[in-house]
């Protein structure tokens, strides 16, 4: 038992020096998230002054948990770190609008303050805007983490590496999949247990274009399933609930599965098991 406890400790103090951890991961995501929504933080800040302080720590942070990666990395700590954080007024402004298309497609939602403090989609929505930026400046296995919290969160799974328009509305969220590869457009609403993903899971194919596009203004409704880099959905096109597409539709397509219901007066004599357990 002495030997594997000290392989252990070996592979721990060695893996520890060359990963960002998951902790320390989640702790920046929050304090971001805190400074530019006051729905996730009960710190109240009283001046422009106290607001960028508290950025500047989180930015002291993001040095800390980038540091281990910095080989590996496009760009060094210092320069990345500039970067993502000329990026965050983008940002905001985008999750605004991601806010505000939840609030306008979703009957259910009284406020935009309910959408931002209440809604998954959102959550997994703002997680996957702040990993994606890191994706784009070459920054390894941290997107990851930072979309993984999200997912563990909220039951929404976005990789950090695909392209994400305007406006994104996520109804109810859960069990959706979004692939590395996948390219959406803008003002998109797609229901909860939708995937977009790849028709082959070879790792052969990992370079390639394996999740599909969907264009501006379509509606994706829950469970349908839509793989195949060569997909293309197109523009104002409706996806009904359950479809499985593979190929692509042209713009103002309506999509939807037909299935055989029955419905019958349960007093009625029948000839045959309805249920067998």
């Amino acid at each position: 038992m002495n030997h594997f406890a000290q392989t252990l400790l070996n592979n721990r103090t060695q893996r520890s020096l060359l990963l960002p951890l998951i902790p320390e991961s989640a702790a920046f995501a929050d304090s971001l998230l805190g400074i530019l929504f006051p729905h996730f933080s009960g710190i109240v800040y009283h001046s422009a002054d106290e607001l960028e302080g508290a950025l500047h720590v989180v930015k002291r942070d993001v040095r800390e948990i980038l540091r281990p990666l910095e080989s590996d990395m496009t760009g060094g700590v210092e320069a990345t770190t500039q970067k993502f954080f000329e990026s965050v007024p983008g940002i905001y402004d985008r999750l605004g609008r991601d806010a505000r298309a939840i609030y306008e497609g979703d009957p259910a939602a009284e406020s935009l303050d309910e959408v931002i403090s209440a809604y998954p989609g959102f959550l997994a929505i703002a997680f996957y805007r702040i990993a994606h930026e890191f994706c784009g400046l070459g920054v390894p296995l941290f997107p990851r983490i930072l979309s993984e919290i999200a997912h563990q969160r909220t039951g929404v799974d976005i990789h950090p590496g695909a392209r994400i328009g305007e406006s994104l509305c996520i109804d109810h969220g859960t069990g959706i999949v979004i692939g590395e590869t996948t390219v959406i457009g803008d003002h998109v609403k797609i229901y909860q247990g939708v995937t977009l993903g790849a028709l082959s899971v070879d790792k052969s194919q990992c370079s390639a274009k394996r999740h599909p596009t969907i264009e501006d203004r379509v509606v994706i409704y829950s469970n349908a399933t839509i793989l195949g880099g060569d997909t293309v959905i197109g523009h104002d096109s409706v996806i009904g609930g359950n479809v499985w597409l593979t190929e692509s539709v042209p713009p103002y397509s309506v999509v939807y599965h037909r299935s055989e219901i029955k419905v019958r007066d349960s007093r009625e004599k029948v000839d045959f098991v309805d249920f067998v357990i």
